[in-house]
């Protein structure tokens, strides 16, 4: 009985902490500035007249770290030679141990806009894998930003699905290999069987013998690069 009685007032503790509780409701608002760094890779045409368009590329997990080279792999500056137009291309370099901060890509695509002639009405976004991701998150959080928009073998999440309505106005294409192991296919069907419905002209495209490496029959194929430069932003959605 004695174990029991000193134990009474360790159980009644809690109790009276509540008792002296105090419910406060307020608002943050202040101003919070953050150090943003990310080192890029820009392409840009020499010899040009005018604003030019600019191909945004966000590399996949491979690509991390600190070799800037290493962003060009499996990119459209591969196959420069296919893009029939001068044009600007634009890839960031994503830290390793990280995933893309769309935040800090969205500043850098401003900033490159301020130092550069950049057609604000031809911005193209593509990326992929953990690029494709990061394609798709920052199409949803800025799609006033981008005149076309093409993810490769994307991991897609619930908080892309959740706001789908974020991609109804883009022109958009999700490309994907069939046999992939890595990012599996359903990651493209489900997102397009949400997509599809408030957003009809976006296309899905699969490469029923590729693995993961769909990024080459995607970046290949010079149809993309006309499917992308011929979209224009409207004045008024920018």
């Amino acid at each position: 009985m004695k174990l029991k009685l000193k134990h009474i007032p360790l159980l009644l503790l809690p109790f009276s902490l509540q008792l002296n509780a105090q419910e406060i409701k307020a608002e943050l608002n202040k101003e919070i500035k953050r150090q943003e760094k990310m080192s890029y890779i820009l392409d840009y045409p020499l010899n040009t007249k005018g604003n030019v368009p600019l191909i945004v590329f966000l590399h996949g997990s491979g690509e991390r770290g600190t070799n800037l080279d290493m962003v060009k792999a499996h990119s459209p500056f591969t196959y420069k030679n296919l893009i029939k137009e001068p044009v600007a291309i634009l890839a960031p370099q994503c830290p390793q141990g990280t995933w893309w901060d769309t935040v800090t890509v969205y500043n850098l695509i401003k900033e490159i806009q301020k130092k550069y002639t950049i057609d604000a009405s031809r911005i193209y976004l593509t990326g992929l894998s953990m690029g494709g991701w990061g394609t798709l998150k920052l199409a949803m959080e800025h799609p006033e930003m981008f005149a076309a928009v093409a993810s490769v073998c994307a991991p897609t999440d619930q908080v892309m699905t959740a706001n789908i309505h974020q991609f109804k106005d883009l022109n958009m294409k999700i490309f994907h290999g069939g046999m992939d192991d890595i990012v599996l296919p359903a990651n493209a069907f489900n997102f397009y069987q949400k997509l599809h419905p408030v957003n009809p002209t976006a296309e899905l495209v699969i490469f029923p013998n590729d693995n993961h490496n769909s990024w080459d029959s995607t970046y290949s194929n010079p149809a993309l690069y006309e499917w992308m430069l011929s979209k224009k932003k409207s004045n008024d959605t920018q």
